[in-house]
Order: structure tokens, then C-alpha cells, then sequence
């Protein structure tokens, strides 16, 4: 029997249930529903719609389900079209006619909406969990690089030489703006839809403050219609969750790169990478591909859900049923990708001797010589143009740039010791730079930074 069965005289077709049965991907809800149930049935008792009799019956009967379901034992009936549906009927069983009241007041169109909200409450908390470990990782590894540097790229040609715990800190960073609007979208979907009904709230006495407050949100909803029909929450969500793993998809690219022969500068663990079923020598970087490969996926779940919002009018519509595939997807993958990125460069070698030698070539500290000519007062423009033309005579000709740049009048001998190894990395002092004394600043700023989310962390409930 259906939860609608009274306005029917037959019963639903096969094929509609196989078309329209979440309970599936939605059994992961089961938690949050058990929760809210739990918070709806001590708000009726409130306001004398059950007895003190009537909500021990219910509340142990949720706990009994609650335990059927941990253990395995829970056996889900034909008609249970969802987690909801089969939680109730269950209860029901359990509790008889004081179980029959538990959708006293309550849709599940707003039910839904409350389960989804605390599933997300939870879920991206973990998220920020798993941001804040990385960032440890990308912390951690940066202090351990100490002095050593690489080359720095733009449009993928090699640009100035920088340290490597500046290169590693530059993600670090990132994810910390992924943390701050993680935990935004977060604080803006604390918000209690139960009460609202299928769409207009209720003539019973209802107490939709107290059954937030006993949920942990921060407040209820002000618009019965806008709170059944609202998924602005996961389509934030999954803008949150895809620029993450934008982000983590960025960081697999240059380990692809950095790890093949043709860079060499890190070598892969063998516990966080694969071999081949044909090639014998060879070692792949598959989470490192697999961040690139799963960004797109979780994009798409983006696009979806965006795309299944478009047009829908208020209120409820079966449409939103199709929110929570992708939102689940997306929350895995992030998740996985998260620990697997983690564990990846918490083993990873870096191979420091190759990157430095591929920094130190003369033309990475083209930029210094135009700045030693400006330091002298040649405007920049002019500078641009001196040192550029000693660059393409060098390659062009073959000539050694240092000593192009030691028969330059304007340059000379003092110049030219800008060309040696390890120099160029050294005269970035802007803060923020690239250079010893502003990394060395920046560690410290974002070791506070840290403290500053762990702290955070500590009061998601």
C-alpha cells in the first residue's frame, strides 16, 4: 500500500514504480530521517498532537528501525518507494496506531527537504575536514622543501625561477578559499523546512522553531513555498564541490607532468600508483589522472541539477528528485579525491637536484637583468627591449647569454653574476613573492591560517 493509496482505486503500475523508486540511492538518508523524525514526533507531543504514551511508542519504534537498519536486518517491502515511505511503514508495524500519526502535519515534500539539509549539514563538514588534512599535507611538505626551487611556468614555458614550498603553498591557498565558501554554502542552508507541509503549512498547531532547534538548525523556513521547492542549497553545493575539484584536478595535471621523464621531478610511491598490464617499467600517476578525470564528472552533476532547476514552477515538482544522485556522486568523489590527493603527496618525492637544474637556465633571470638596468634608471620599456635582444642572440646565434650580457655596457660583470644558479630565485622581496623572505612569511600566515579552520572545524556540529 502506497502513502497515497486512498485517492486511487487500483494500484500503481510496474512500470511507474520502476521509473520513480528512489530507494535505491536515497537509503542514505536514512539517518537524517530517522533524526527528523524523531525531532517532528517530540514537536507534537509538544503542542498535545500525541500523548506521552503515543511518543514512546514512536520513539522506540524509530530506535528499533534505526537498529534494523545498522545491522542489516531491515527488510524493505515492495511498496517502499523511498527510505521515508519504508521508515514509516516500519514504524507503523512496530507501533500501531500511534505509529500511523508520525506524518502527522508533515509532507514529504517538506520531510525531504529537512533529510536532504542535514545529510548536507554532515556531509560537507567531512568535506572540510578532508580540505583542512590536505592543506596540512601541502604545509608540511613545503617546510620540508626548504631552499629548493623550480621553475615557475606561464602558458606552460618555463618564466622565473620560485621556491618549491611557494608553488606548493599556491594550492594550499586555494583550497582555502574552497574551505571558505564550502563552509558559506553551508552556513546558508541551515535552515529547518519542516512545517511547511506539501506547500502551505498546516491548520494544526505546529512548532516549526522548536523542531529546528531540536534538529540543530539555525532557524526555521519563512516561506512555506520557497522552502519545499528550494535546492538552491545543492546546486551551490555542487558549485562548491566542482571548483574543489577543479582545484584538485589542477594539482593532478602538474603531477602528471612533473612525474613523466620528460620533467622528472618527482618520483610516485609505489603504494599511490600503478603499473602496467603489458609495459614492465612502467609507473602511472592514476590519481593523479583520475583528480583531472572525476572533475569533469562532478561538473556534469552540476549542470544537472542547474538544468533541472531551470524551469520549474513553485513548488514541489517529482523533477527534484533528480537532485540528489549527483549531490551523493559528487560528495564521494570529492571525498575519495580529497584522501587519494592527500596520501599522493604526503609520499611523494620531489626530486629537487632536476627542478633546480631546470631553473637555473640564464633565461629564467631575464626579468632580473631588465631590473638592474631599471634599478639604474633605464625605464622599464628600454630595459625590456636591451635584454631581449640578448636573449635572441643567444639562442639564435648560439652565444653564451652571460657573457652577451658581460660585454653589454649597460650590464656588465655585476649583472651578469645574476645569470649563476640560485641567484634569481633569491631576489624576489615583494610580499607574497616567490623569494626566501616573503615564503618564509607566507609559511608562517598560512600555519595561523590553519589554526584559524581547525578552530572553525571544532563548531560544526
Amino acid at each position: 500500500m502506497t502513502l497515497w493509496s486512498g485517492r486511487f482505486e487500483g494500484g500503481p503500475s510496474e512500470e511507474l514504480l520502476a521509473y520513480t523508486v528512489s530507494l535505491p540511492f536515497d537509503r542514505r538518508l536514512a539517518a537524517a530521517d530517522l533524526a527528523g523524525s524523531r525531532a517532528h514526533v517530540r514537536g507534537l507531543l509538544r503542542v498535545g498532537l500525541l500523548t506521552d504514551d503515543e511518543t514512546q511508542a514512536v520513539l522506540e519504534a524509530l530506535t528499533r528501525v534505526e537498529h534494523e537498519l545498522t545491522d542489516g536486518s531491515f527488510a524493505f517491502a515492495a511498496g517502499d518507494e523511498d527510505i521515508h515511505t519504508a521508515v514509516e511503514r516500519r514504524v507503523t508495524e512496530l507501533a500501531g496506531t500511534a505509529g500511523a500519526k508520525l506524518h502527522t502535519g508533515r509532507s514529504r515534500n517538506d520531510q525531504v527537504a529537512t533529510d536532504l539539509r542535514l545529510w548536507c549539514k554532515h556531509e560537507l563538514a567531512e568535506v572540510a575536514r578532508r580540505i583542512v588534512a590536505l592543506q596540512e599535507v601541502l604545509l608540511e611538505r613545503a617546510e620540508e622543501a626548504g631552499d629548493a626551487y623550480l621553475p615557475g611556468y606561464t602558458h606552460l614555458q618555463r618564466a622565473q625561477p620560485v621556491l618549491l614550498s611557494h608553488h606548493l603553498l599556491a594550492h594550499g591557498w586555494a583550497l582555502a578559499r574552497d574551505l571558505d565558501r564550502l563552509l558559506d554554502a553551508r552556513r546558508r542552508l541551515d535552515v529547518c523546512p519542516l512545517g511547511a507541509g506539501a506547500l502551505a503549512g498546516s491548520s494544526l498547531p505546529l512548532d516549526p522553531d522548536g523542531v529546528a532547534a531540536d534538529l540543530g538548525f539555525a532557524g526555521r523556513f519563512e516561506n512555506s513555498l520557497d522552502a519545499v521547492s528550494d535546492r538552491d542549497f545543492v546546486a551551490e553545493s555542487l558549485f562548491v564541490l566542482s571548483l574543489l575539484a577543479v582545484h584538485l584536478s589542477r594539482i593532478g595535471e602538474e603531477i602528471v607532468l612533473w612525474s613523466s621523464e620528460e620533467f622528472g621531478f618527482v618520483a610516485l610511491d609505489d603504494a599511490y600508483s600503478t603499473g602496467s598490464s603489458m609495459l614492465p617499467q612502467k609507473k602511472n600517476p592514476d590519481i593523479a589522472e583520475l583528480a583531472r578525470g572525476k572533475a569533469g564528472r562532478v561538473i556534469g552533476a552540476l549542470v544537472g541539477v542547474l538544468t533541472t532547476l531551470k524551469g520549474l514552477p513553485l513548488a514541489y515538482n517529482r523533477d527534484l528528485q533528480e537532485d540528489k544522485e549527483p549531490l551523493f556522486d559528487a560528495i564521494d568523489q570529492v571525498g575519495l579525491g580529497l584522501e587519494a590527493v592527500r596520501g599522493l603527496l604526503a609520499t611523494i618525492t620531489f626530486r629537487t637536484e632536476r627542478m633546480q637544474a631546470a631553473a637555473d637556465t640564464p633565461a629564467a633571470a631575464a626579468v632580473d637583468l631588465a631590473e638592474f638596468l631599471v634599478a639604474n634608471g633605464t625605464p622599464f620599456r628600454d630595459a625590456h627591449h636591451v635584454v631581449g635582444g640578448l636573449v635572441r642572440r643567444a639562442v639564435e646565434g648560439g652565444e653564451d647569454l652571460a657573457s652577451l650580457v658581460n660585454a653589454e655596457p649597460s650590464l656588465g660583470a655585476e649583472a651578469a653574476k645574476l645569470l649563476e644558479p640560485g641567484v634569481a630565485v633569491t631576489r624576489r622581496t615583494t610580499p607574497g613573492g616567490a623569494g626566501p623572505v616573503p615564503v618564509a612569511a607566507q609559511v608562517e600566515t598560512f600555519r595561523m591560517r590553519l589554526a584559524d579552520e581547525r578552530e572553525r572545524l571544532t563548531t560544526l556540529s
